[in-house]
């Protein structure tokens, strides 16, 4: 069988919206650089409730925001205001320390809106870990987008069937999002050493094996792979090569754990830029527990 592992994601209530975290997960912390895998939603929020992620830090790692329905706005410690919209790839390197915010924009605040998409964390390479901070919004329509047996692929970062996305990566990485009508299918690309399939929806085989919904399956490296649907149905595609090992505290990650105790101690001590025209943030968490290594 070509699936190594097969994840079933926990699920976390995320104040009026769920998500379904799949990495960090036990004996499997990444996938290539992918530290962290949450699929958030699908869910429908009502008139005036609307997301509100607070200002909170992050350090010596990038987060990448991808949706599918709805829309979040950004804010960071940069001074970035960008909304996101399906398609949409916002990647945010947080190198030394940055400080963001997602919310619903305000006229989704209004009615009745949907949020659905995948945030993910990628680890970054030693030498970039204290990189200056930056933010970089890239719209649907840049990012290579095609079809393959009837299969829309889209290309959201790195390399793969002859394309290259213009997400500026630090390390060689694999994001796709494939979505399949009946009976097509396409073969996952071998030239990273780890990849994983998520299931965002029903009707998925893989090599003509069936997969549930909502799972993370971990394949052996270099097998052919062949992902198929019996229906309609959609998948994202994580890999790329490991970058050694990592510790993760709250939403800090870094190849060194003193540099997290130092992380923690600046934002106890409000030594982390603020977000401009934000006075909430989220405190850090009082129960503090020792950083797992990430390998």
């Amino acid at each position: 069988m070509v699936i190594l592992q097969l994840i079933e994601p926990e699920v976390k209530n995320l104040g009026g919206f769920s998500a379904r975290r799949s990495l960090p997960y036990p004996n499997r912390q990444t996938v290539g650089p992918f530290i962290f895998f949450d699929h958030l939603g699908p869910s429908v929020m009502p008139p005036n409730q609307g997301i509100d992620v607070r200002p909170h830090p992050h350090i010596n790692l990038a987060t990448v925001t991808y949706l599918f329905d709805g829309a979040l706005m950004h804010r960071d410690s940069l001074g970035t205001v960008q909304e996101i919209q399906p398609g949409a790839v916002n990647w945010m390197i947080a190198g030394k320390g940055i400080v963001h915010s997602e919310r619903s924009p305000d006229f989704d605040r209004h009615q009745e809106a949907t949020i659905h998409g995948i945030q993910t964390w990628v680890a970054l390479p030693v030498e970039h870990e204290e990189t200056e901070p930056t933010f970089i919004h890239y719209p649907a329509e840049i990012l290579p987008t095609w079809e393959e047996n009837g299969v829309i692929i889209k290309l959201i970062a790195g390399q793969a069937f002859g394309y290259t996305s213009p997400v500026k990566v630090l390390s060689p990485i694999l994001y796709l999002d494939a979505v399949l009508s009946a009976n097509t299918h396409f073969t996952m690309p071998t030239d990273y050493s780890q990849r994983a399939v998520y299931s965002v929806t029903e009707g998925l085989r893989i090599n003509d094996e069936p997969m549930e919904q909502y799972r993370l399956a971990i394949l052996e490296s270099g097998d052919r792979v062949e992902v198929s649907a019996t229906a309609a149905a959609r998948c994202v595609v994580i890999g790329g090569e490991p970058l050694g090992t990592r510790y993760k505290w709250w939403n800090f990650v870094s190849s060194r754990p003193e540099r997290i105790e130092q992380a923690k101690a600046d934002w106890r001590n409000s030594r982390f830029a603020n977000v401009p025209d934000e006075t909430e943030f989220i405190p850090l968490p009082e129960v503090v527990t020792e950083a797992n290594p990430f390998s």
